[in-house]
């Protein structure tokens, strides 16, 4: 083992250039702690928001960043009987708890760490942990979603959606989506059984016709702002809304009141038990992450526009990061957009 490694360090707030590809000291190892060769991470909103200076109190900086891991373990603390040299795992870092995954090696507690599925790659391992705990606590857990209730899952083709789709249909629910008229096939492949177009009509009423009136049971809000106000107008009665969004600034949610609605705001705390779950669903095939992206890790900046400007591409699901390698894969652009400088070949 070597003494250093590389990571990308936030070197100060700001945009996609404050980070520095460095090299630092490998993290030791505690005896309930285990160190993984990280093979593979993603990039989720939370990233950028830390990035930018959102949550400056909990992130000193210089700071490695970063929620999602999948690689094998090099080493095993000397009170680690779960895993041991060589086995290939997956999890999130505690967020706002340490360094992240922006680099190439991690040391975790042991709790927060999972056996990796065996037909996931590690690219598509990564995409799942953060999202994937996200989507359990807010379905299962908050939301309490059972078989044959309905769910409107906003902006079905994005990291969260695509997985949420898959999750709510592995649940025996019915599941209605928003995405642009292009991704609608894709969305319906994922198990979604009616998609609107946000683009053309307006959700709240086609959310009407699709149930004849008696409106969803659930809605799983991505968004926030209008998503987050506007959504009680979809609800039975006594319909839940969960948000995993940050509420920048107070906003009035009366409409909910109406529908004597129930809002639960999830910041997921992420266990192995999540993790142990997501695996069964995968591993019987009902659950597969979407990889619309990936680059390699000295090019994180690239990741980070990417996935703020996701608009101006054709990008579904997760941009995963390989830490291991040097592999490039990047959706099409729709329109012009800051990549378009010459940044990807």
């Amino acid at each position: 083992m070597t003494d250093s490694m590389k990571a990308v360090v936030l070197a100060r707030f700001g945009g996609a250039d404050a980070f520095e590809l460095r090299d630092v000291p490998v993290p030791q190892v505690g005896p309930r702690q285990v160190r993984v060769r990280v093979h593979a991470t993603a990039v989720n909103p939370l990233d950028f928001q830390i990035r930018r200076g959102d949550y400056p109190d909990h992130v000193p900086l210089p700071a490695i960043i970063g929620h999602d891991i999948s690689g094998v373990v090099e080493e095993a603390g000397s009170h680690v009987t779960e895993f041991r040299a060589g086995d290939a795992v997956y999890y999130t870092p505690r967020i706002f708890g340490g360094p992240g995954s922006y680099a190439e090696q991690h040391v975790a507690d042991v709790e927060l760490v999972g056996r990796k599925p065996e037909n996931l790659t590690h690219l598509e391992a990564a995409s799942l942990t953060l999202v994937g705990g996200t989507v359990w606590e807010a379905l299962v857990t908050r939301a309490q979603l059972t078989v044959g209730e309905t769910i409107l899952i906003h902006a079905g083709a994005g990291g969260v959606g695509t997985i949420a789709i898959q999750v709510a249909q592995a649940m025996g629910a019915r599941v209605i989506t928003t995405a642009k008229a292009g991704d609608h096939d894709f969305v319906r492949s994922l198990g979604a059984d009616a998609v609107i177009d946000h683009t053309a009509r307006d959700y709240v009423d086609a959310v009407a016709e699709m149930t004849q009136g008696r409106g969803v049971d659930v809605v799983f809000d991505t968004i926030g702002g209008d998503a987050l106000t506007r959504s009680p107008l979809t609800l039975a009665d006594f319909g839940r809304v969960v948000s995993i969004v940050d509420i920048a600034q107070p906003q009035n949610l009366i409409e909910a009141w109406g529908r004597n609605a129930a809002y639960h705001f999830v910041f997921t705390r992420q266990n192995r038990g999540k993790l142990d779950a997501l695996t069964t669903l995968v591993e019987r095939g009902l659950v597969k992450p979407v990889v619309g992206a990936t680059l390699p890790l000295a090019r994180m900046g690239e990741a980070h526009e990417l996935l703020e400007d996701r608009r101006s591409y054709a990008l579904r699901g997760k941009i995963a990061i390989d830490v291991a390698g040097e592999a490039v894969e990047l959706p099409p652009r729709i329109s012009q957009s800051p990549l378009s400088a010459g940044a990807v070949p």
